[in-house]
């Protein structure tokens, strides 16, 4: 695939706030399974499945089995670096017309707590 096509495919499946919530979370806390985001973004599991599955689509995230958990992780750490960069440029251009953005912080929600092991060894 010639590399434009590769870019534009990769800028359209991050063309959705939820995908890049999912994705900040995997660039912060690293490996994390679909409970844990449910619990980080506040959004069903089904909807959560579904924005994964297009992230594993376009090559940006892989995925691990570990008993009845699957986890998720940034493929490459770019990514991180991306999205940061991104962040940055949005206020830089919502600033050039006197705006400012604000991002929902991605704290947890205690209605969908994860029982995860990964979640529930550190407690």
């Amino acid at each position: 695939m010639e590399g434009h096509e590769q870019t534009a495919e990769m800028m359209k499946a991050l063309s959705h706030p939820t995908r890049l919530q999912i994705l900040e979370v995997l660039s912060e806390e690293g490996e994390s399974c679909v409970c844990h985001l449910e619990n980080r973004l506040g959004q069903r599991q089904a909807y959560i499945s579904q924005q994964l599955a297009r992230l594993r689509e376009a090559d940006l995230v892989i995925d691990r089995r570990e008993g009845l958990f699957i986890f998720y992780a940034l493929k490459d750490t770019a990514l991180g670096n991306l999205l940061h960069v991104a962040r940055e440029t949005a206020a830089v251009l919502a600033g050039n017309k006197d705006q400012q953005p604000t991002f929902r912080e991605l704290t947890e929600h205690p209605t969908t707590p994860c029982l995860c092991p990964k979640c529930t060894d550190s407690v």
